[in-house]
């Protein structure tokens, strides 16, 4: 199974005043994720191709007092031209084997813009700044040691190789290294906790669960997509809920995207530390944890298919809660309008929420009743993504409310 494939989604490019053009950081970013699920390293592509769109756009800007690199002139160049072209640039950098998709994308977008010295500036402009932001992160993958099978001499174990084990090596951007948020280890099998645990995903998250809503249900299978194009969703809902000026929505999706990257590899990380069992482990081996409240049951299965990496924390409420939490810093004291997104696991369902604590606490739940995390994973999780989240936001000038 592909980790963090994307979801095909048309994509319309705006054209406009500075303003209503913000859409075209939306709609780029929306493209780069669809396209860059295809290839290695997802999320840090998306990170590079944002980093590189907000660099451009802040080049013609100006809104922001941040470390400007000199991208040569920029006065006059087309916007829309450098966010394609930065875009365009990091795809065919990161992904070459999808360059038949990046390409046709990019001409959809450069056709629509009138063929003048501004587009031609902005080309240039976009493909500087992409070229700086690869430059700054070329050493991120450049060590990285292959997964070892844990056995003994001659001893069978399951030959398909767990996922995100590289990641979990990958250089990082804001954090001081991977295990900067790395948080103590899971529950003493032979406590209360570890019990409650066990438990309510055994009963909550079984395939053949008779306690589980049909709302639980629904929502498990809503979140079994952990793809990063079901939070490029929830930005989007954000960044396009009213008129925003299209600086602060390149820096929104920077910002967001980095705090990605750094949270896909602190949880990568902590779980290849910990290597702790997953539930369909666990309770099939419930006898094995010299705890009196964890009847084993052999036959148990999850509600939907079990990630192949091990299961502390739960990585999917680290991403979440990281990203909620970057929102949360770019509103700042404004207003956080409804958010909404779909997912590819759930074909023509658009969930939202009113509260952006609501769908933190979703998330959690979804992957108890999905089978495959514990309550308390998901709790450390989220507080693990606060923690990635309100790091890259300070590092981007974002204050939390």
């Amino acid at each position: 199974m592909r980790s963090w494939t994307g979801l095909v989604v048309p994509v319309a490019f705006l054209v406009g005043s500075i303003t209503a053009r913000a859409d075209v950081v939306s709609d780029w970013a929306l493209t780069t994720t669809e396209i860059a699920t295809d290839g290695p390293n997802t999320v840090r592509t998306m990170a590079l191709a944002q980093s590189a769109v907000y660099e451009a756009i802040d080049a013609v800007t100006s809104r922001y007092p941040h470390d400007r690199v000199d991208l040569g002139t920029a006065a006059g160049a087309s916007i829309d031209a450098a966010v394609a072209a930065a875009s365009r640039s990091v795809l065919l950098h990161e992904a070459p084997t999808l360059t038949k998709q990046t390409e046709a994308a990019y001409k959809k977008a450069i056709d629509a813009i009138p063929d003048n010295q501004a587009r031609a500036d902005g080309i240039r402009l976009g493909e500087r700044a992409a070229a700086d932001v690869i430059g700054k992160h070329t050493n991120d993958i450049a060590q990285i040691e292959p997964y070892r099978p844990v056995t003994s001499a001659g001893t069978y174990v399951p030959t398909t190789i767990p996922q995100g084990y590289a990641v979990a090596q990958h250089g990082t951007w804001f954090m001081k290294s991977a295990a900067q948020f790395r948080p103590g280890p899971p529950p003493d099998l032979k406590g209360a906790v570890w019990a409650r645990d066990y438990n309510e995903t055994k009963n909550l998250g079984s395939a053949t669960s008779t306690t589980r809503t049909i709302e639980q249900t629904d929502i498990a299978r809503f979140w079994a997509s952990s793809l990063p194009d079901i939070y490029i969703g929830v930005v989007r809902s954000f960044a396009t809920a009213s008129q925003r000026e299209i600086t602060r929505n390149a820096r929104l999706y920077a910002a967001v995207t980095a705090a990605m990257n750094d949270a896909e590899i602190a949880q990568l990380e902590t779980k290849y530390h910990y290597q702790f069992w997953r539930p369909i482990t666990a309770i099939r081996n419930g006898d094995r944890d010299d705890n009196p409240k964890t009847d084993r049951d052999p036959d148990w299965s999850p509600m939907t298919a079990t990630p192949m990496q091990p299961e502390y924390p739960c990585g999917n409420c680290v991403i979440a809660s990281a990203v909620i939490t970057v929102i949360r810093a770019d509103a700042g004291h404004e207003p956080l309008p409804a958010l909404s997104t779909v997912s590819n696991t759930a074909p023509g369902v658009t969930r939202r929420w009113t509260r952006p604590e609501d769908l933190i606490s979703e998330v959690s739940l979804a992957r108890i009743c999905a089978g495959v995390h514990y309550r308390n994973s998901t709790e450390v999780g989220n507080r693990m993504g606060e923690q990635v989240g309100a790091l890259v936001a300070a590092a981007y000038g974002l204050t939390q409310k």
